[in-house]
């Protein structure tokens, strides 16, 4: 009995040892499929952000510029343009880096119904630009000064349009989405020159295929609403929903199909929602969650990446060609940030830094010098300007915003000229006409550089670095 009585524990003994090690190993298992299901959704799901805030951030700008029926600066409804016609300000906040030398006229097109005719008048001794920017933020065509566009009457056509027959004497401009962006921009020769511009804004009409050759006008609203509504992205995982709904609405590029075959893998994509799929595991989920709130960190270390790549090359600056970006997503999701509905090079080439030559971040206690030996080589004209660290002009005593070609310098005697750049007005008195106010100690601030028109010939060296070079950014001891 003894003996039975041994036997029969040491066999229950080594029943519950191997219970224990089953119940351990399915424990293991199930936290290495937790572990697994959560970085798939973390990674994935970081991916699809970076992929998608552009065109979300594109969507809540049209939603909100076009959310009163009457127009109103920037602001106004769609298939017309609506003109800014004040000088922009510290209180403009319409776009990120709004430029201090020009005038804008906004038009969001919607092409669901069918094109609109877009006139381009003749623009005597202004440059200007009307960019069409599509919901990825690419900047797909051009009508312009650099762009040498003929006055005349375009025929912007959407999907499902490329072969309606056009009117005599019309250009078809065919367009991949039904939603388009137009930023014009008017060059602004000095608080005198407004009359003169707010009369080529006035040239920039659109008008219906259907009702072209008659005296159409946009219907005024009898009972007007004026009062904008500011739209956000949304959190969360309704972000990933709200992406869903945009893919679908606009379809991506062919290019674009790997990286939506990875999305779908946690169930983003078109018409997809995410935040009602219950066959996403809790995990996933969660990593989902994650890479959403860890999303903007990552946009800032993708920022200060790019630019550290470039800052050797071009003298302490994030220069680059923007306004086209294939599959470079995080370079698209960057700009969007930094300069929504940036133009191509051909157009504009924009250099930014946020750091001295010595990669020290800018400071208002700090005084810095910009010794430009040369002027940039630019057919039409160039800005210098600082911003705040959130894209405004900085308010400052002497209301000036920025310095371009046809700005009264102090001109060296050698033809160069230095920019001093601080936050108080310099003692000596032969540089207060070369200088341009920073924000107040202890606030950071963005110096950026606008090359508009840039001659075609010196593109490819400024792009490369072996150009002109904007001049490094130096602090004074």
């Amino acid at each position: 009995m003894i003996g039975g009585a041994i036997t029969q524990r040491r066999v229950f003994m080594g029943i519950c040892a191997v219970l224990v090690t089953v119940a351990l190993l399915a424990a293991a298992c199930t936290s290495s499929v937790s572990q697994s299901d959560y970085n798939k959704g973390y990674a994935i799901g970081l991916e699809a952000y970076t992929y998608g805030l552009p065109l979300l951030v594109t969507n809540t700008t049209f939603t909100t510029m076009t959310s009163i029926d009457v127009s109103n600066g920037a602001f106004g409804p769609v298939n017309q343009f609506n003109n800014v016609r004040t000088l922009n300000n510290p209180g403009s906040t319409v776009v990120v880096a709004p430029g201090a030398s020009s005038l804008s006229s906004i038009a969001w097109l919607d092409l669901s119904r069918e094109p609109q005719v877009l006139h381009v008048p003749a623009v005597p001794d202004h440059f200007f630009v009307l960019a069409l920017i599509d919901p990825y933020t690419t900047n797909v065509a051009n009508f312009g000064s650099a762009s040498h566009t003929v006055p005349g009457d375009y025929v912007i056509a959407g999907p499902g349009q490329h072969a309606v027959p056009i009117p005599a004497g019309t250009h078809r401009v065919n367009v991949g989405y039904s939603r388009i962006w137009i930023i014009g921009s008017t060059q602004l020769k000095g608080s005198g020159d407004i009359p003169n511009v707010t009369r080529i804004q006035d040239g920039y009409t659109l008008t219906p295929l259907s009702k072209y050759g008659t005296d159409y006008r946009p219907i005024n609203a009898t009972n007007p609403n004026t009062t904008v509504q500011v739209s956000t992205i949304p959190g969360g995982l309704s972000f990933y929903d709200m992406l869903g709904q945009q893919i679908e609405m606009f379809p991506p590029p062919a290019a674009d199909q790997p990286a939506l075959a990875r999305f779908a893998e946690i169930g983003i994509g078109p018409g997809m929602r995410p935040s009602q799929n219950t066959h996403l595991s809790k995990d996933t989920i969660r990593g989902m969650e994650d890479a959403l709130a860890a999303g903007p960190g990552q946009i800032k270390n993708d920022t200060r990446s790019l630019f550290l790549e470039s800052f050797d090359r071009h003298n302490g600056y994030l220069l680059g060609g923007f306004g086209q970006y294939g599959t470079n997503y995080n370079l698209r999701a960057v700009i969007s940030q930094i300069g929504l509905g940036a133009f191509t090079p051909d157009q504009a080439i924009y250099a930014l830094s946020w750091a001295d030559h010595d990669k020290k971040a800018l400071d208002g206690s700090k005084n810095y010098v910009l010794h430009m030996a040369t002027a940039p080589t630019a057919g039409e004209s160039w800005t210098l300007t600082v911003y705040t660290l959130q894209g405004q002009m900085v308010q400052n005593p002497i209301n000036r915003y920025q310095f371009s070609d046809t700005s009264a310098t102090t001109v060296n005697p050698d033809g160069s000229v230095d920019f001093y750049l601080q936050a108080t007005q310099p003692t000596d008195p032969a540089k207060i006409a070369n200088w341009l106010p920073t924000p107040p100690a202890g606030q950071g601030f963005e110096v950026m550089w606008r090359l508009l028109g840039p001659d075609p010939s010196a593109i490819p060296g400024i792009l490369n670095g072996t150009g002109w070079q904007p001049p490094a950014i130096t602090a004074v001891p």
